[in-house]
């Protein structure tokens, strides 16, 4: 008898479980950008039925891949729709990193290419059915921080944007009210590709700027600290990167608190 009573319960607890478990829809989507396709992902929780913020999730250096694909879920199950968006068009892959540069510099070297890409996945979001036209969020890894930073330099009609480990250097510096998202800087504290002058700098140039900044360091993390693929990168790329569990969980916990606030 107290076996069977267990038995039900362990049931009970498994069902509960698999209840509350948010049921994710995702696909594969187009769209184009100066008549270039662009190979994106979207992600939402059909359960929700009013519209919700809609966030952006711009890739990593490697390009629109599973890694961004995954953030696009999280966010999902947080309540948001999420599209993971593609800066290279046609959804190019880079393998290796002198691949992955030559990519990444084609964005960072043409501030109005990057603007033009950044703007169609924004207007291609906006357009989804579940999403609430007017509260726009992004979020970027490494190059994809950088992307949504220099886009929110430029006055795109953002309500957030929070970048991990990105890139900080300004393709155009802010300027004066022209910024309209909150900005959320997430960086590790041992990241050899950000120091920490470049983490000064923007503190100055959105004080100047009059944009609202937090900026958070995570001591001990180096650059790609949120990827748990960075251990497997610095092994095959001779690449000075690390996974950080720690840094990873905090800075999406921030984000989150980030997020609901700069979108209620």
């Amino acid at each position: 008898m107290k076996a069977k009573l267990v038995l039900i319960i362990l049931s009970a607890i498994f069902v509960t479980s698999a209840c509350s478990r948010k049921q994710v829809h995702g696909e594969e989507v187009t769209y184009t950008a100066g008549g270039v396709t662009m190979k994106g992902y979207v992600a939402y929780d059909p359960a929700v039925t009013t519209k919700r913020p809609g966030i952006l999730v711009v890739h990593e250096w490697w390009g629109n891949d599973a890694y961004s694909r995954k953030r696009a879920d999280m966010l999902a199950e947080l309540g948001y729709t999420a599209l993971a968006v593609d800066m290279y068009g046609e959804g190019k892959h880079a393998e290796n990193p002198d691949e992955a540069g030559k990519l990444a510099g084609e964005i960072k070297n043409n501030i109005e290419l990057s603007k033009t890409r950044f703007d169609a996945a924004m207007e291609f979001l906006k357009s989804q059915a579940t999403v609430d036209s007017s509260k726009i969020a992004a979020i970027g890894y490494c190059f994809g921080g950088g992307v949504a930073l220099n886009n929110a330099r430029l006055g795109a009609d953002l309500k957030a944007v929070v970048s991990f480990h990105g890139d900080l250097k300004p393709a155009k510096v802010a300027e004066k009210g022209k910024v309209k998202a909150k900005l959320l800087v997430a960086q590790g504290g041992a990241d050899g590709f950000v120091p920490e002058k470049d983490v000064e700098a923007i503190k100055k140039e959105m004080a100047d700027a009059g944009a609202d900044l937090t900026v958070t360091v995570y001591p001990g993390a180096t650059h790609v600290f949120t990827n748990p693929a960075a251990d497997e990168y610095a092994r095959k790329f001779k690449m000075p990167i690390a996974y950080n569990p720690e840094g990873d969980k905090k800075s999406w916990e921030e984000m989150k608190g980030f997020l609901a606030g700069a979108l209620k």
